[in-house]
Order: C-alpha cells, then structure tokens, then sequence
C-alpha cells in the first residue's frame, strides 16, 4: 500500500537566509526585463534592418489598427473584407488596441509580445526558487525565458501564442502552489488565444480534476469549457466569419498515421523531453503538450514539426512545470511521479542534471540561437537598402489602397490602406510598391513594374519611384506626393 504520510522537509530549509529571500525577489523580476529587453531589441533590429520572415507581421499589425480604430478585424492583407476572426480565433487581440493608440507601428507589437514573453519568467521562476532553491531554480527559470521555444517565437515576429505564454505560467504555477480555483482562472482564457487551445484547456480540467478531488467539479467544468469553445470557434464561428464560409486550416491536417515521421517531429519531441528536464515526463503536466503536437504532427505542413517557428511557444511553460512537478518541493520533500503525488523527492544529482538538460536545449543550438543576432554588431548596420525603402513608402500618398509584397508590408499599414500584391483581392490598388528581391517573388524579375501592374489589374500605371530594388506605380491621376 502506498504511504501517504508527510514527508519531513528536508534540512536544506532549516534556514533561509536573507539571500534566498532576495533571489526570489529579484532574480524572477530581473530575468523577465533581461528578457524581454533581448526580445524587443530583436524585433527592432530586424524591423529596422527590413528582415522580414512572413506576411504575419503585416496582418496582425493591420488588425491591431483595426481595433484601435474601433473597427471590426477587417484585415484585407488576408482578402477583400477577410475578418481575421474568420482565420484565428483570438479575441484577446482587442487588447492591442491601447499597444496602438500610444504607438501605432508593428515594431510596437513586437515589443509588445517581447513583454508578454518575458513576463511568463516572473511566476515560473519564483515558484522554481521556492521549490529546487535559490540557485538551481534561478537557472531553471533563466533557461526556460530563454528556451529554443521563446526565442524562436521572438525571431519570426508577432502571434497570437504570446497571450497564451504567461496565462499558461500564471495557471500552472498557480495549481502546483495548491490555489486551484487561481489556476482554474488564469487557464479560462486561453479559449480566446487561439481555437486549439481549447483542447490544452480541456486536459488541464481533466487533470485537476483527478488531482484535486474537493475541486473535481472545477476541473470538470473547466474542460467542458475548453471542449465547448474548441467546437464553437472551431466549427460556428469561424466559419461563420470566414469569407469561404470555412475553417481554412482543415486542409492542413494529414492521417494519423503520419504523425511518427519524419525524423524531424522526433527531434522537435527530444527538445521538449529535454526543456522537460526528462524527468518531466514523469508529471501528468506534460499531456498538456499533447493537443499541441498532435495537430502539428499529422499537419501537412513542415513548419509546424520543426524546433523553430514560434509552434512551441506555449509548451515553454508547460514544460517547466512539469520540470518541478515531478522534481518536487524541497519544503515538503515530496515530488510527483506519474499517479502519485507524495513520491520521495529526486536527489541532488537528479536535480541538477534535470535542470542542466532544460538548459542544454538550447544551448545546443549553439551559433542557431536567433538572439545571439543582438549581439552580432554586423547585425544592426543599417541595410544599403533602408534608405530606398524609405524613400519608397514616402512616394506613396497616404490612405491610398496599396499593394505590397512582404518586405515593406507592416510599415506601410499605419499609413494606407494595404493589401497583398500576390492576394486574391478584387479591389484595383491606387499604387503598388514592389522590392523586386523579396522572396515572394520566387526568383521573377520584374523588368517593368507598372506594365505588369497594368497588365494585372487592367489599369494604367506609370512609375513613381524606382531606387534600391523598391519600385511604386501608381493609377494615373493618384495625387503625387513631394517625395516624386
């Protein structure tokens, strides 16, 4: 029969000195700016130095105009009149429209998520200190903020998953300090993050409510939350705002049998394991992955199989607490071990490797890490090409209709009203402005631009500017601008 009887706390807290106390205050508050400062400086450093990985940036810069216009998320980058809540579901984005009206730039949106991913430090590692100690627990928490899983969700610029990082550290910290109700809480909103994080929703109430059985109707209730938003998003609502009438993304998904290869997926699974310190494994938190991987797994994209790409962002946090779980409170001396929560607590060498493997991650990415860029001087030179590309969104008149390919896209939205040149919208643009080296152009070259646009949308167009690699056409009798 299994003992349930207390555990002695283990003699390392006989005593806790004025340091430790001190490292709880300032280590956690410390590592959140540390990160979110190397966050937020590389997005301004590829803002301003014109890298740009996708069209997302651009979108969800137009959709944060949207709303702090007190608009519905029209979003035409996607199509004419495409309500981005017809893509996504992501309600919480209405949160972005303070981030506007104070800095109405997509480099603000970067600097936002920068925030929200450095934030998730604060509750992890202070709860990483009390539980492993003021060491072990400080770097716990250092390589979580600066996981393979944060960095490169930082490196490819804005998503919705950012919300999701610190409400998934507020829960899951909250439940393994025992405020359950807390937990319940913070893990409510996640619905309105994203569509599939209802599922993560729902294993969490699943959880609690075998782990805690005097909040077992919480837990119940939690799940049929996350189960009811999952089906409701997924299946009315998005639809319903989709201009296809569909959820665009079901195309994507591929058999089950599918989800074991290629050999990749089971790399992206060891980096977990190890962010998990691999005795995570052992916590019932890490299920919590399992709705995540299961849809990037038998997706037929390749993107969401690999480490990079921002896909893993929202396992960070839950890797930790599994971490911590399963290595136990050095004040109760207890640990959690699959089904059992009253486990003896790993030694000192178990610990420390753990810790060691959460780190190790990362660091074997070695000149891979994507902010080791902020510290590459040759980085942050400007581009021969900032100068031209400025000169370009100065030749377009504002709050015209313009299409764009990717490379100038989020700076062009503040100003105009911006759709993609490469889209499927109807609407005739009064301008378009091309960078003839942008890589959505798989390697065509332009040799005239405003023909081509002509040809395009059966209207004349004449050349505006042309320097650098950035050309603007515009209709004849579009307003010239003192730039041209």
């Amino acid at each position: 029969m299994t003992s349930t009887a207390p555990i002695a706390p283990s003699a390392e807290l006989a005593v806790e000195d004025r340091a430790t106390r001190w490292t709880r205050r300032l280590v956690p508050v410390a590592l959140a700016l540390a990160a979110t400062l190397v966050y937020g400086l590389l997005g301004s450093q590829q803002f301003r130095t014109l890298v740009t990985h996708s069209w997302d940036l651009g979108i969800f810069t137009q959709l944060a105009r949207a709303y702090g216009e007190l608009r519905a998320p029209i979003v035409p980058i996607k199509g004419d009149g495409a309500n981005l809540l017809g893509d996504h579901f992501h309600p919480i984005l209405v949160l972005l429209a303070p981030v506007w009206w104070v800095w109405p730039s997509g480099e603000a949106l970067l600097w936002t998520q920068a925030a929200l991913l450095g934030g998730s430090a604060i509750p992890l590692t202070r709860l990483a200190i009390d539980r492993l100690g003021p060491v072990t627990g400080s770097v716990a928490g250092g390589a979580a903020v600066f996981s393979f899983g944060l960095q490169s969700a930082a490196a490819v610029q804005f998503h919705e998953i950012a919300f999701a990082v610190p409400l998934l550290a507020l829960s899951l910290t909250a439940l393994l300090r025992g405020r359950t109700v807390a937990a319940i809480l913070w893990a409510a909103p996640l619905v309105f993050v994203k569509e599939d994080l209802g599922l993560t929703v729902a294993v969490l109430g699943g959880i609690i409510a075998l782990r805690a059985r005097e909040h077992r109707w919480g837990g119940l209730g939690l799940t049929c939350w996350g189960v009811g938003w999952f089906v409701l998003s997924t299946f009315v609502i998005l639809p319903l705002l989709n201009t296809a009438g569909q959820y665009d993304y079901t195309d994507n998904l591929g058999s089950p049998l599918d989800v074991l290869g290629p050999p990749v997926k089971w790399v992206t699974v060891g980096m977990l394991l190890l962010s998990a310190g691999i005795i995570g494994a052992r916590s019932p938190l890490i299920l919590l992955m399992l709705p995540t991987l299961a849809w990037r797994f038998t997706g037929t994209v390749s993107f969401y199989w690999e480490w990079y790409w921002h896909y893993n962002a929202v396992l960070v946090p839950i890797a930790l607490a599994a971490l911590l779980d399963a290595l136990g409170d050095r004040r109760t001396g207890r640990a959690t071990a699959l089904r059992r929560r009253d486990a003896p607590r790993p030694g000192p060498e178990v610990r420390t490797a753990a810790v060691a493997a959460t780190a190790a991650a990362t660091l074997l990415l070695g000149s891979q890490m994507p902010i080791l860029d902020v510290l590459r001087p040759a980085k942050w030179e400007a581009s021969w090409r900032a100068e031209p590309a400025a000169g370009a969104l100065a030749a377009v008149p504002d709050d015209t209709v313009l299409a764009v390919d990717i490379t100038l896209m989020a700076q062009a939205v503040p100003d105009h009203d911006v759709q993609w040149v490469h889209g499927s919208n109807q609407r005739v643009p009064d301008c378009v402005l091309v960078d003839v080296y942008a890589f959505s152009w798989g390697g065509k070259q332009l040799a005239d631009v405003a023909s081509w646009a002509g040809e395009e949308w059966g209207e004349a167009f004449e050349t505006r500017y042309d320097e650098g690699g950035f050309v603007v056409a515009c209709r004849d009798g579009v307003p010239r601008t003192q730039a041209t």
